[in-house]
């Protein structure tokens, strides 16, 4: 197989508001994503597992983020899965975060039928 593939999709909720800054002329937007699984433990009973997600976008793609999204609202992101390493007082650290090409605002908390948009 030549190349590979880096791509995520999630649909999840957001576990607060954007938040958005600039950086010289660049706008940044960063959010968190919850999804979650329900699977049945050890004991019969059904548990949900909730993993979270950093989400960051840039330009336009932040603005409209920052714009219509809050806390509760339900997204489809579509992006690739990044890490930035880096390293201070001699200890190595990193994190990783799904760096968004598309947001699309689902119903549910957050979002009324006439702020449902679609972000490119």
């Amino acid at each position: 197989m030549a190349g590979s593939v880096n791509k995520c999709i999630l649909v999840g909720h957001l576990g607060q508001d954007p938040e958005v800054r600039q950086s010289g002329e660049l706008t940044i937007c960063k959010f968190s994503v919850a999804t979650n699984q329900r699977r049945k433990g050890s004991d019969g009973q059904y548990v949900d597992q909730v993993e979270w997600h950093n989400i960051v976008c840039f330009e336009r793609l932040a603005q409209v983020c920052d714009r219509f999204l809050q806390r509760g609202s339900q997204v489809y992101v579509e992006g690739q899965i990044q890490t930035d390493r880096w390293e201070t007082d001699g200890v190595k650290q990193h994190k990783t975060f799904v760096r968004a090409h598309t947001v699309e605002f689902l119903g549910g908390k957050g979002n009324d039928d006439n702020q449902r948009r679609q972000a490119f």
